[in-house]
């Protein structure tokens, strides 16, 4: 467990109502996105993998929503 995670323990769940051109534009965008914006944008190499591991998260939900560009 990371410094991070073991401050957040708890699971937090995010409902968002998305209309269909923005679930897409976001799925597009989670799909795209790689290691070295997540690394840049992170505090330090535990948060990029964590940043990581919600974004596989959201990826599943949007696939499930429907929304999962090849």
């Amino acid at each position: 467990m990371t410094e991070t995670s073991e401050k957040f323990n708890n699971a937090v769940n995010v409902n968002i109502e998305l209309p269909d051109n923005e679930a897409l534009a976001l799925a597009q965008f989670v799909k795209r996105v790689g290691w070295s914006e997540m690394r840049d944008n992170a505090a330090s190499e535990d948060e990029a993998y964590e940043i990581k591991a919600a974004i596989g998260k959201l990826q599943d939900a949007l696939g499930l929503a429907g929304y999962a560009p090849r």
